[in-house]
């Protein structure tokens, strides 16, 4: 897999077509915003918004579920140098127990698009919601297979999140986040089972508000 940056040549139309169709309708500055993390059982949501250079080609750039964390990683690298602008919006378990995790991931997209600079003009989100911004915005299901834009902040969200979780691996010991970054495992679910939840553990969330005292 070659992994670097290229203008144009040779670019796979189902990649760029949602943001070629934007600049032709006149928009200057388009950013793709994707997800990390709404199933999981601790931990934060996190959302990526990333605004590309226009006709840029990324090599390798895909949906992050389909990249080893190997490629994920460097591929990360590549897109944080060759990005015009990256942000990254954060919404953690207590708030996501407050209004749910769809209104927190809407504000994690929300809070990673108010960090671009510039600011977009036209957005393109992995999925089917909306955010709440008067910025042009089109969703598209399996976006991040689709979009280039959607595919490069699927990565930014991922390996975010991922690194945020080893970290409380090292704050939180005996849980495993290091290894399934929050997700409903079975060792997980032993883990809850045995140690009662963490701080970060989402106490609205099934398998966590059964070990709730």
């Amino acid at each position: 897999m070659t992994l670097q940056g290229e203008l144009f040549s040779g670019a796979p139309l189902d990649t760029l077509l949602f943001e070629k169709t934007a600049y032709r309708n006149g928009y200057a500055h388009v950013a793709g915003i994707d997800e990390a993390g709404r199933g999981p059982l601790a931990g934060p949501v996190m959302a990526a918004a990333v605004i590309l250079p226009a006709g840029l080609l990324l090599n390798g750039v895909d949906d992050s579920k389909k990249l080893s964390p190997a490629i994920r990683e460097k591929l990360f690298d590549i897109i944080m140098a060759r990005a015009l602008s990256v942000g990254i919006g954060i919404i953690g378990p207590d708030e996501i127990d407050r209004i749910n995790i769809l209104q927190a991931t809407r504000s994690a997209m929300l809070a990673a698009v108010q960090q671009l600079t510039p600011q977009p003009d036209y957005l393109l989100i992995d999925g089917i919601t909306t955010i709440n911004t008067k910025i042009p915005q089109k969703t598209i299901k399996k976006g991040d297979s689709l979009s280039l834009s959607i595919a490069a902040a699927s990565i930014i969200a991922k390996v975010t999140r991922d690194r945020l979780m080893v970290k409380m691996d090292t704050t939180y010991p005996g849980y495993g986040f290091a290894g399934h970054k929050g997700y409903g495992s079975a060792a997980h679910m032993e883990a809850i089972r045995v140690l009662g939840p963490s701080p970060i553990h989402r106490q609205t969330f099934g398998g966590v508000k059964e070990y709730i005292t």
